[in-house]
């Protein structure tokens, strides 16, 4: 348990005074530790949800529906992004198998704006804000990624080491997979004692004990394979026939067939086979000696096995397209126009998706900017046949959401014109659904409770990835008052708002089937009660969640402490800083 957590359960503890109370935290905060240490800012966003519930509303005229029905549903999340993934937080902890984000790298020159205030280069608190906006977005993304997920972090020198730490300390420092060099810009800056051609991308694992080095790979390149023995198996390349430490049973003499020459194995290495089946390799033209015959032994790599295993990445990309091309790129999308600074190319995008090695991905990008996150995702669906879902979100500041990254994102969809007259045909098959975050009080009432569940339901829809509603439940209309049913060929959700129709809905369900699967009904309850007793005779038919008390479980997870019931501590202020 981290200490924030721990100091949490104190301020709860029964029988001790608020004096006894802070003594016991600030004990607890005065034990030195390795790691980050900043000064906590409070962020205007935060002390909103001390008193409010974020939710998902569906702006539906801006949706672009596919007519393909294996269509994938991406979406658009337009508002805060901590209030969006608390939201996410409900409809997909667990669920997200890959995290890439380029947040603000607090260069001081308008990049980074905390509590609506652009935090410049003499800003004495420049990176405790920074570190502060940072860890509660960072311990969010970290529910919502699935067991084997994995996040990438764009960024640069400005705060690359602040975000190592703090990466270790959410993700484990044992959960780091790569430290990767990505060349960003071509051209050399002669204003400056060094040109900066790179950026950083931080990439950890959610629990990397889960993984297999196979599961991280980039397609075997063709470039070095050759076939220069017209071998029937096909192109390959020859490989070192050593490996590292020493077996008494992997060492032994290769006498080199052409030239009489014995070789061993290098100092401290050892064959890769025993010699049994060194001989055998021998026997079955795998073995080779170099280009001229003549050198030590080498093991032949046949395309199609190095298709199959693919290719181990490296720690620097410099084979990849720049920031450069992700302007022009976006610059062919508006007419000419610079929409957005500094984009990244979707080539960067595409090369972390690539490497997940899978073509049915959940995604998430909630530092969005100008969209690439997504087109990466369609053009690379396109190419090879996935289905991998993205969910993008950012605010609206300068109208960036509706008029660049909404737009450009349709234009992928949808098709568009070159500034040259070039016609760019759409990526039809994807869907695209727009939300706004939306807030309303976390006052248990009885009307505030009804009334977040008939707001929930956009989040319901996301939840379940089931959007097409019926107009009818069996005989029954369906009504916002009353239920609503969404339905497609492979599932079914129902939401009802008012237990009092429950007996007619089991007496409908009944009669109806569902096939291999279950219907799965969200009703209204004060409390955790899921009415399971009037559901009993349908009950190999329906799963049942009682809303909205699954919601507030959620949240609790990872809201702050609502205002009036947080303890007011005689030295709060205080024991605030230092650490967090």
């Amino acid at each position: 348990m981290d200490k924030s957590a721990l100091v949490d359960k104190i301020k709860l503890l029964e029988g001790l005074t608020n004096d006894e109370k802070a003594d016991l935290i600030g004990l607890l905060r005065s034990h030195k530790k390795y790691g980050l240490v900043w000064e906590e800012k409070k962020e205007d966003v935060e002390e909103r949800l001390r008193q409010q519930l974020p939710l998902l509303t569906e702006v539906k005229e801006r949706a672009i529906i596919s007519s393909e029905t294996d269509a994938p549903n991406h979406i658009l999340i337009e508002g805060d992004n901590l209030e969006a993934l608390t939201a996410l937080s409900y409809s997909h902890e667990g669920k997200i198998d890959v995290i890439y984000i380029d947040p603000p790298y607090n260069t001081g020159n308008k990049d980074f704006v905390y509590n609506d205030s652009y935090v410049d280069s003499e800003d004495s608190y420049r990176h405790s804000k920074w570190l502060s906006f940072m860890h509660k977005r960072l311990r969010i993304a970290k529910r919502l990624l699935s067991d084997k997920g994995v996040i990438f972090i764009s960024i640069d020198d400005n705060e690359d080491a602040q975000l190592k730490l703090l990466c270790d300390e959410i993700f484990s420092n044992r959960n780091k997979v790569s430290d990767i060099i990505w060349q960003s810009r071509k051209s050399v800056s002669n204003d400056t004692f060094v040109s900066k051609n790179h950026n950083y991308t931080l990439v950890y694992a959610k629990n990397i004990d889960l993984w297999n080095k196979s599961d991280f790979r980039l397609p075997a390149s063709r470039d070095s394979f050759e076939n220069r023995d017209n071998d029937p198996r096909g192109p390959w390349v020859a490989d070192p026939f050593d490996a590292p430490n020493i077996r008494p049973n992997l060492t032994y003499p290769i006498v080199n067939p052409n030239t009489g020459e014995t070789f061993w194995p290098p100092k401290g290495r050892c064959w890769r086979t025993t010699e049994t089946q060194y001989k055998e390799f021998l026997a079955d033209n795998r073995i080779v000696f170099g280009k001229k015959g003549t050198s030590k032994p080498q093991l032949k790599r046949f395309l199609d096995f190095a298709q199959s295993k693919g290719e181990t990445p490296t720690s620097i990309w410099n084979d990849i397209e720049t920031t450069t091309n992700g302007t022009q790129l976006l610059q062919t999308m508006f007419d000419g126009n610079k929409v957005f600074s500094n984009p990244k190319p979707i080539g960067l995008i595409k090369r972390i998706l690539t490497l997940m090695g899978k073509k049915k991905l959940s995604i998430l990008d909630f530092f969005a900017g100008s969209g690439t996150t997504l087109h990466a995702t369609m053009q690379l669906n396109a190419e090879d046949g996935g289905n991998r879902q993205c969910i993008l979100v950012t605010n609206n500041e300068n109208k960036i959401c509706e008029e660049v990254t909404y737009q450009r994102n349709k234009r992928v969809i949808n098709g568009y014109t070159t500034p040259k007259g070039e016609e760019v045909p759409g990526l039809t098959r994807n869907t695209l659904r727009y939300y706004k975050t939306e807030l309303m009080s976390r006052e248990h009432s009885p009307r505030l409770m009804r009334e977040l569940i008939s707001k929930a339901t956009g989040l319901l829809c996301i939840k379940e990835n089931l959007y097409t509603e019926q107009s009818m439940f069996g005989r029954y209309k369906t009504s916002p008052k009353t239920i609503r049913y969404f339905a497609n060929d492979k599932k079914q959700m129902l939401i009802i708002y008012r237990e009092e129709f429950i007996p007619e809905i089991v007496e409908e369900i009944k009669g109806m089937d569902f096939g291999k699967g279950k219907l799965k009904i969200y009703l209204y309850s004060p409390g955790h009660y899921a009415f399971e007793d009037d559901f009993f005779e349908v009950q190999d038919k329906v799963e049942l969640i009682a809303l909205p008390s699954a919601i507030y479980k959620a949240y609790k997870e990872v809201l702050p402490k609502a205002k009036d019931k947080q303890i007011e501590l005689a030295n709060e202020e205080t024991m605030e800083g230092g650490e967090q």
